[in-house]
């Protein structure tokens, strides 16, 4: 599986996201521009030893790389109804996660409206914490695998 953030912006999510990439085996590529740099002391602190073990790509283009992917992929708002369990997740499929103040673009959702889907919370609530959003989903896509991980 591959994890997507589209333009993070705050190093101790991103570095707490790639920890748990580098402990399930999944991918994680990161969209630019991102709102620090991949030198901070702040995210390399939360990635704790795993920071020069994991290879994450970067890419500039989501809408372009999602266009010539054969990949099942699924983004994840909290701006939707349907729920991430409602999807059967395949070894290869990408699970994409918007910027922890903007989101995604509309652009995303005009586009491909079918494969958006949320985590249930407390409504009239902001959202959950990105690293822990993408945990909720990841752990789900793996459960579904038996926990497969190589």
């Amino acid at each position: 599986m591959k994890i997507i953030l589209f333009q993070p912006e705050i190093p101790q999510n991103t570095g707490n996201i790639l920890r748990t990439c580098f402990l399930t085996n999944t991918e994680l590529i990161l969209v630019k521009p991102l709102g620090f740099s991949i030198s901070s002391r702040k995210l390399k602190r939360s990635s704790i030893d795993y920071f020069n073990e994991i290879a994450f790509k970067q890419i500039d283009d989501l809408f372009s790389f999602l266009l010539e992917t054969k990949n099942p992929f699924y983004f994840f708002s909290s701006k939707v109804d349907k729920i991430y369990t409602e999807i059967k997740y395949s070894r290869d499929a990408i699970l994409i996660f918007g910027s922890e103040t903007k989101g995604l673009p509309k652009n995303f959702k005009n586009r491909w409206e079918d494969r958006f889907f949320s985590i249930p919370m407390k409504k009239n609530s902001r959202c959950l914490n990105l690293a822990n959003a993408v945990s909720i989903v990841l752990y789900e896509a793996l459960r579904q695998q038996n926990f497969i991980m190589d």
